[in-house]
Formats: structure tokens, sequence, C-alpha cells
């Protein structure tokens, strides 16, 4: 074990030049981890350092990996260039997996095995799933869940926190799939949106994750998928996807970023939306670190304008964050620090966001992550003074401002009949 150890060291030092480190501080002085509480003494910088001599066992052995956030503001800042959130995930794959932190290990093993983290059975699944469709279809007829359905538009993936608990956040997407009359499918396995093999260093089940949706777009003749709205999850299966497209360029399947979709549907007039729902209150935006800083970092294109687009189509009285866009702060929850045991931490690295709300005057702040949300939304106000502000995914913004257009009879006669079928042939009672 000890050789395998050294091996892997050897290999780590080799991949990463770290004499191109300068000790000046600047991935410090931009890391809001410096300072946290339990890690004194530490900071980006000697962390550096200490690998830089051969310390690897130690910062392996400490917190200090599993407190970043990988939300990149060092490496931006980065005067040699050093790929640290890269550093900090290759150092979170070399801890032993009965040590990693919380409930990681065990909800990327829940994924692999059950298709989500939360290892929600199939049965569970596709029965919330009929339910909740059957209640949204009060508001809208016609409406259902379509389930592996064949030559589908657009494939999207479900988060199992809002699978297992947050029922009605799925009503926003769904809301906007039926005002454009979207054909849309979502997976009956396999389904999860979120990526916790990225928050461990897992690359082998990183790749296995993505492996499964391109097979699943195939199989199902499926034209694009919407990247998965959780910066973590996007950003985990663009990454296991890149490499299984360079090993195989026949792995390549489409996808668009949620921001493309909605521009699209908006911009062709597939969905209207009336922005009085939102007046009388001041709006703000959240950029995620994996949407934005290091999507365009690592893949050439990251998340700015578009998503300033899509608000001002929904709002009138829009004010920015300062600092923003690339310079922006993490919210604290990224790296897989939400569902991790180090919650005075994460609220810790949060003090520089909750200031810039509190300095922009915002009544709501929207974001397009679910780990940004629940952070912004739930841990902020546990931890600090004054948040009286609201969060808001941007679809739900939008989702809020639809003007749905009524389904004709035929179209609501044919959407029941649909769901009639799909529920029988699935075995789930509609009536139960």
């Amino acid at each position: 074990m000890k050789k395998k150890q050294e091996t892997q060291h050897t290999q780590f030092l080799n991949t990463c030049d770290f004499s191109n480190c300068l000790v000046c501080g600047a991935c410090s002085n931009g890391c809001p981890t410096t300072g946290a509480p339990d890690l004194a003494g530490w900071d980006t910088r000697k962390v550096m350092r200490m690998l830089a001599n051969g310390l690897i066992d130690e910062v392996i052995a400490s917190k200090f990996p599993w407190l970043c956030t990988g939300c990149g503001r060092c490496t931006s800042t980065c005067p040699g260039g050093l790929d640290i959130p890269s550093i900090m995930t290759h150092l979170k794959s070399l801890r032993p997996k009965e040590d990693i932190p919380g409930t990681l290990y065990q909800g990327m093993i829940n994924n692999l095995e059950t298709g989500n983290n939360l290892a929600i059975s199939p049965k569970d699944y596709l029965e919330g799933m009929a339910e909740l469709g059957h209640d949204l279809a009060k508001e809208c007829p016609g409406f259902y869940v379509p389930v592996d359905k064949d030559n589908a538009e657009i494939l999207f993936f479900p988060n199992s926190k809002e699978v297992y608990g947050d029922f009605e956040d799925q009503f926003w997407w769904w809301k906007i799939f039926y005002a454009a009359k979207e054909n849309w499918t979502v997976p009956g396995n396999n389904w999860e949106a979120v990526d916790w093999a990225l928050f461990t260093g897992n690359d082998k089940a990183n790749e296995e994750l993505a492996r499964r949706k391109i097979a699943y777009m195939k199989d199902h003749s499926i034209k694009k998928m919407i990247m998965p709205d959780c910066g973590g999850g996007s950003y985990g299966c663009r990454k296991g996807m890149s490499k299984l497209n360079t090993l195989d360029p026949a792995n390549e399947v489409g996808f668009l970023y949620l921001y493309d979709y909605l521009i699209e549907i908006l911009k062709t007039g597939r969905i209207k939306l009336d922005k009085s729902v939102h007046s009388g209150k001041k709006f703000t935006y959240h950029d995620s670190c994996k949407h934005g800083r290091e999507l365009a970092r690592t893949y050439g294109k990251g998340y700015f304008d578009e998503p300033r687009w899509i608000l001002n189509q929904c709002v009138d009285n829009f004010v920015e964050l300062t600092p923003n866009r690339e310079k922006n702060y993490c919210c604290g929850a990224g790296g897989g620090l939400w569902p991790m045991p180090f919650e005075a931490q994460s609220a810790w690295h949060a003090r520089y966001k909750r200031r810039q709300i509190k300095e922009s005057g915002a009544d709501v702040v929207v974001v397009g992550c679910s780990n940004c949300r629940d952070q912004i939304m739930k841990r902020i106000p546990r931890y600090f003074e004054g948040c009286e502000f609201e969060v808001k995914y941007i679809w739900q913004l939008v989702a809020e401002a639809l003007i749905i257009e009524p389904w004709s009879q035929e179209e609501i006669s044919q959407g029941e009949k649909q769901a009639v079928t799909q529920w029988k042939a699935l075995d789930i009672s509609l009536e139960s």
C-alpha cells in the first residue's frame, strides 16, 4: 500500500510543476477559505509550498482540499498558471474512501448502483413523477411527465434533492416545457443530475456517469440534452463527456446549457413573458463559479451575458453584485461543501457573498445552480443577520412570468391519453 501511495505521489508531482509557484500569495488573497474556523495557519500558498516540498500525505490528511469549493479565483490570479482546483480535486482522490467526509462517497456509490445519489427506488421515482405531473395538470391541462420517450428533442435530468423533498421546485421547468409545447423526456433510470464523483475526485465514476447519459441519448434517439442545472453537475457531466469524446468521437452527443435553451425559446417566441409580475422588487444575479469562471477557463465559454439577458426579459429593476462575472465570489457551497459536515467553514466562505448582496440592496437574488440556491437561501441566513432577501432560480423567474397560451382540446386530450398509456405501461396507477 505504501509503495502504491509513493507511486501516486511521484506521478502527482510529475504532473504538477510547482516550480511555477512564485510564492506571491495571490491565490490565498483571492480565496475566501483563508482564515476559516479550525483552519488556523492554512491557506492556499502554504499548501502549494507543502506539495512542492513533497508533504503530500500531510495535505491529504488535512481538511483543506475538502474546504476548497473549486471556484477558481485562485487560478484566475495565479501568475504561474497553476490549476489549483484540479490539484485539490486530485488530492481528494488520494484520500482513502473510508475517510471521505460526510455522505459524498456513499452518494456517489448510490448513483452508480441505483442511478441517483439518494438511492430512491425506481417505483418511488416513477410514482412521484406521475403524482406531481397529475397535480400540475390541474393548472396546465394535458400535462404529464414523459419518461423514456423516443425521438425527444430535449432530455432533462432531475435533481434527487427535488425528487426526494423539494417536489414542487420541479414545476418551474415543467411549466416552461408546457408553455413551449416542448417534445421532452426524463430518464426512467440513471436520472440523477448531480455528479458527486466530481466532488470526490473519482475520474472513473465521473466517466461512467457520462457514459450512461451518452448511451441513453443514443438508445432513445434524443437530439439534445440540457446540461444539468447544478453547476457541479453540468461541469462534471461536461468533463466526463469530453474525456469519452476524446477517446472515441462516436461518443459525441448534442447538448446545450439551460441559458441557451431559455434564450432560444424566448427569441423564437415559443414562450412569452409578463414583466409586471416581478414589478416593485430589485433583482440581482449571482454568477455560479462552474457556469461562469470555471467553464470559461476550461472550455473557453462561460455564461455571463446570457443569464443577464434572460433576467432583463423578466424584470425591470436589475442591479449587479460587486464584483461580478469572472471576478465574482463563490457562495461557499461548491465542491460538495453543501452536503459535507463543514457548515461553519462553508458559512465563513460565504461572508463575502452575504456582504455583496447587502450592498446591492437587492430584494431577490437570482441563481442558476441548486447548490448556490440552497446555500444563499438557507445557510447564509442561519449565520448572518439581516438576510431578508428572497432567492429564486432563473428558470423560476421565467416560469412565474409566463403567459401560458391554453392548449387546444385536441392537444389536451392527446396529452391525457399519452399519460394513461405511459403510466399503464410502467405499472404506475394514476388513481393511487
